[in-house]
């Protein structure tokens, strides 16, 4: 364990000075090396400016744009001199390529395990789940269904709107005893209000280990641990649900979306209900139409900004008949 993460316990109002320039991708390298001199265990933090779709899709480092580079020393162990030195050699570095001024702040220990707690308040994401994080105190109204949550590194606080237009979705869609399958559980907010308003159980699914790890978390926190269940994976070939449920969940992007369609498709009952997030509205045509190859009607469409969700039933047995 670091120095650092130790002080957290030892000394939470231990002080770290923050150094951080801009440069150009040319600079990068050279300019890691010289706070590599200077940073706590020779660390540097490289922030990559990057260019992406509007919905989190091709995500590329853009090397036309600035490179932010930070490292951080122990307060008392930086001086004046030291801070001299390093402008210094910044100003050389500048002179062969785009280099900016060296910036210092001052933090605490204790603010960066806790600062991002300040932007996560109690909210209410649909008609009647309310999301209240750990560290909150919240006096539920009669009707609400509330869900204990702490993300940590997980998708799914139910700030972004996507997550929100789930849970509207969850809610309409939702009979009392049907079964759920959450794909792209994340932080597993959804699998855990489905089974706080009413389904019999919840299967969730995520291609990263720490998900499930954090969405186990999440259903042990909110006494629902025994109705869910998670695993590693995703739908279609391999799939470690293979069954299907009155009520799919999948709030990814439209792009994977499209590339799990089928296994989507699969694992939903006939007159079952497919619910859709993740979407940019640009793309909504093409999600869709995937679907609607596949045996599916959309019965609800929800927008909130540039982002879009389904709720599409699947056609049952006797609708041809």
């Amino acid at each position: 364990m670091s120095e650092s993460v130790n002080a957290a316990t030892d000394a939470p109002d231990r002080e770290w000075i923050e150094l951080a320039v801009e440069v150009d991708a040319e600079a990068v390298e050279a300019v890691s090396e010289l706070f590599a001199r200077y940073g706590f265990n020779e660390g540097v933090v490289i922030d990559e400016p990057y260019v992406q779709d509007g919905d989190g899709d091709n995500l590329a480092v853009d090397p036309t744009r600035p490179f932010t580079l930070r490292t951080y020393v122990p307060a008392p162990d930086i001086e004046e001199r030291a801070l001299d030195e390093i402008r210094q050699a910044l100003w050389h570095l500048g002179r062969l390529r785009s280099v900016g001024s060296l910036t210092t702040s001052t933090l605490k220990e204790e603010d960066w395990a806790n600062a991002w707690k300040v932007h996560f308040p109690v909210h209410r994401i649909g008609r009647r789940v309310v999301v209240r994080p750990p560290w909150r105190a919240y006096e539920p109204a009669a009707d609400d269904v509330v869900v204990e949550l702490d993300p940590g590194m997980a998708f799914g606080t139910g700030l972004h709107p996507s997550t929100r237009l789930s849970m509207l979705g969850l809610e309409t869609a939702m009979r009392a005893g049907a079964t759920v399958l959450d794909v792209g559980t994340g932080s597993g907010i959804l699998a855990i209000a489905a089974v706080k308003l009413g389904a019999r159980h919840a299967h969730a699914v995520d291609i990263e280990p720490v998900a499930v790890r954090v969405a186990g978390e999440n259903a042990r926190r909110n006494g629902v641990s025994d109705q869910i269940i998670l695993k590693e994976g995703s739908v279609g070939p391999g799939a470690p649900f293979p069954g299907r449920y009155d009520i799919v969940l999948a709030n990814i992007i439209a792009r994977i979306l499209i590339e799990l369609a089928d296994g989507l498709a699969t694992a939903t009952m006939p007159d079952g209900r497919l619910v859709l997030a993740g979407i940019i509205d640009s793309r909504e045509a093409e999600v869709a139409a995937a679907f609607h190859e596949r045996g599916f009607a959309v019965v609800e469409r929800r927008q909130e900004d540039d982002w879009i969700s389904l709720v599409l039933r699947r056609a049952s047995y006797t609708d041809s008949a």
